[in-house]
């Protein structure tokens, strides 16, 4: 049974049987402390400070694997596709290119979107494929904003969707982000209750005939 922690911005630890993944570890340079969380696989959605700080993360076995690009990749049964996408709305000419990562993880597919900057090509939605749990950019400034983010979470129609990369009191970033009540009002949420964990399994996935769930996890430091 995967459990979900939210780390701030757009860094998530997904633990399981098979193992713990760390998407998107950040420096202190944004302003916000990630503390020394400890993991066996990295995920690095592209080269930036807010998502590339592979340092910053404490060996959980003898070797950790960073995926930091395009392909396939299995670890200790831990399987995860990175799909190329873009930063930005013209096809990475203005902030280069990012990577979606698809992580089959205790047989619930997790998919964190990283700092994408468009909605999906049916290209990159047959490679993402069925999706379970979405981490979703919905700040704009370097990424997709809400109704963007409203958009992609259509096409990918996943069971529950976790948002990040929005404002934060404790941010100091080039770009101004907008603060996740944007994104709460455009799904039609009116009241926001963060907790700190999620535990999924398959038997608690909402089911097809229901709405997407939209989660807000409250963020934690190691």
């Amino acid at each position: 049974m995967p459990d979900v922690q939210y780390l701030g911005h757009s860094c998530f630890r997904l633990r399981g049987r098979d193992g713990t993944v760390l998407c998107d570890p950040y420096s202190r340079s944004i302003g916000m402390d990630l503390g020394r969380p400890s993991a066996h696989i990295i995920t690095v959605s592209h080269d930036h400070a807010d998502h590339n700080f592979v340092a910053g993360v404490k060996p959980l076995r003898e070797k950790m694997f960073v995926i930091d690009g395009p392909g396939e990749y299995e670890v200790s049964g831990v399987l995860i596709t990175g799909v190329r996408t873009a930063h930005d709305a013209n096809k990475g000419a203005d902030r280069g290119f990012n990577t979606v990562f698809v992580i089959h993880l205790d047989d619930v597919v997790f998919c964190h979107l990283g700092d994408l900057g468009h909605e999906l090509t049916q290209a990159q939605l047959e490679e993402i494929g069925n999706v379970d749990v979405l981490f979703v950019p919905v700040g704009g400034g370097e990424t997709i904003g809400p109704a963007e983010a409203n958009g992609v979470i259509s096409q990918i129609e996943p069971k529950i969707v976790i948002p990040m990369h929005f404002a934060s009191a404790q941010l100091s970033f080039e770009y101004d982000l907008l603060p996740l009540e944007k994104f709460t009002h455009e799904r039609g949420i009116k009241e926001i209750v963060p907790v700190d964990k999620l535990a999924v399994t398959t038997a608690n996935l909402p089911a097809e005939s229901e709405d997407t769930r939209v989660v807000i996890l409250r963020a934690v430091k190691e």
